[in-house]
């Protein structure tokens, strides 16, 4: 039996912000949960510039990276799931995972990006505490080497 899905009412559904943007970067779709991770509601976001969910220090390096793949069609990030920083309507820094699939037009160019958005804040704190106790444990366990390192 095959089910018929409403692409509307999927987007909606899914526990991830789910966030379309034109090939300049204005948002076209911003879901429920992106509401809820950017605290913008989908009428201040829907026309709205990307720079809404960027820290201001990366937004040059987004928009070089954007305007290149609306340029050429290609994306290196298509399967590979992307953390970097993001910040909200309230101005929280907080850290996030997505990825990202290239749309199209009909007469094949690059019409806009979609991404599909995680809040991974918890994670990312975590593996640097993790990451500071290693350092930590090496630097006890070791201590000649550090002095080594450091003369």
């Amino acid at each position: 039996m095959q089910t018929t899905v409403d692409l509307s009412e999927l987007v909606s559904a899914v526990g991830d912000a789910v966030v379309v943007s034109d090939v300049n970067g204005a948002i076209t779709l911003w879901n429920k949960a992106a509401e809820r991770m950017f605290g913008y509601t989908e009428a201040e976001a829907l026309g709205k510039s990307l720079d809404i969910m960027i820290p201001e220090r990366l937004r040059q390096r987004h928009w070089e990276g954007y305007d290149k793949t609306m340029g050429t069609g290609v994306t290196r990030y298509g399967t590979e799931v992307l953390q970097v920083p993001a910040v909200d309507k309230a101005g929280r820094s907080f850290s996030i995972a997505f990825t990202v699939a290239l749309l199209h037009s009909a007469d094949n160019k690059v019409s806009g990006i979609a991404a599909v958005i995680r809040d991974d804040t918890r994670w990312f704190e975590k593996d640097r505490a993790q990451r500071k106790r290693i350092s930590e444990l090496e630097s006890q366990a070791n201590p000649a080497s550090k002095s080594a390192v450091l003369n």
